[in-house]
């Protein structure tokens, strides 16, 4: 990452690119049925808010949960997504630490693996190369639940394939980032610490460091694996498609507002190196707000946004 400094929101010519591909449409009974199986752990998880309120769980604990997702998701989004594998602005080496800690602490692999599979996702989108397409795994309701299993988790089963290093060449040049790269295992713990300590701080009791570490923890990992992998699932599989891209990328709202401004894909998919990913006015994108702040802040600067984002059909 360059430490020269630029215009803060230096809008570069980003322009989609055209294609002629129309993905295959995927009957409506069986997205449902795989709708109701990406909403089971949702509404698990809301269950156990409900009935566990008051027994380990409080305003503490609620507190320590959506604290550590936001920051967590913020580093897979901002900072191992947008910043490291898509270069789509710049920073200096302080914020590029804290990035690279709080998306590790997601707990989604190390920060120059996930790049590198990343990156191969991109370049293989939907295609039997792609590391987590939910598509090609057969026909029919059982090929799609095959697909969707693959792309939502089964993917991180398989090995990963030779050569994957050769994605990430710019930034192995970096002993910064393969140095926070290495240290992937200290900062999972970390991640689980902090909530610890703070639960028990704020409480003043063990018990209240154990269910810190619950919720902000255990919790919060269950939560922002199942919301950022809906991404690879669900946004190839419902939402709409402003864009034409080589593949089956859409928008989905829900995951737009969940994964905080990821699920804006295939608007992503079609500028891939735009720090923006909600387009529209009413496309909300946290992650990008952080980087407009950042720029605000002079610590983030060439801020890429497409010069066109008219809609290409």
């Amino acid at each position: 990452m360059s430490e020269h400094r630029a215009e803060p929101f230096a809008v570069l010519p980003l322009e989609a690119a055209p294609s002629d591909y129309v993905p295959e449409k995927i009957p409506w009974g069986e997205r449902l049925g795989i709708l109701a199986l990406i909403l089971v752990p949702f509404l698990g998880l809301v269950a156990a808010l409900v009935f566990l309120w008051g027994w380990g769980l409080g305003w503490v604990e609620v507190g320590l949960l959506a604290g550590m997702y936001t920051l967590t998701v913020l580093g897979i989004t901002v900072g191992f997504h947008r910043l490291f594998t898509h270069h789509s602005f710049e920073t200096n080496r302080v914020v590029q630490c804290i990035l690279s800690v709080l998306g590790s602490m997601a707990i989604q692999g190390s920060l120059l693996k996930w790049v590198a599979r990343h990156r191969r996702h991109h370049q293989h989108s939907d295609r039997d190369d792609d590391p987590h397409s939910p598509h090609h795994h057969g026909r029919g309701f059982l090929g799609l639940l095959r697909g969707f299993w693959h792309a939502h988790l089964g993917w991180m089963f398989k090995p990963d394939p030779p050569g994957l290093s050769h994605y990430v060449k710019d930034l192995r040049q970096s002993g910064l980032l393969r140095t926070m790269s290495a240290l992937f295992p200290l900062w999972v713990v970390v991640g689980l610490l902090i909530p610890a300590v703070l639960g028990g701080l704020l409480t003043g009791t063990w018990l209240g460091a154990l269910f810190g570490l619950v919720w902000g923890g255990l919790a919060r990992i269950f939560l922002v694996h199942h919301v950022t992998w809906s991404v690879n699932s669900v946004c190839h599989l419902w939402g709409r498609r402003p864009y034409r891209s080589a593949d089956h990328s859409r928008n989905n709202f829900l995951m737009g507002l969940l994964a905080l401004g990821e699920g804006w894909h295939n608007n992503h998919h079609a500028f891939p190196t735009s720090a923006r990913h909600g387009l529209r006015w009413w496309q909300i994108d946290v992650s990008y707000w952080v980087i407009r702040l950042l720029a605000l802040l002079g610590v983030a600067w060439n801020v890429k946004r497409p010069s066109t984002a008219a809609p290409a059909r």
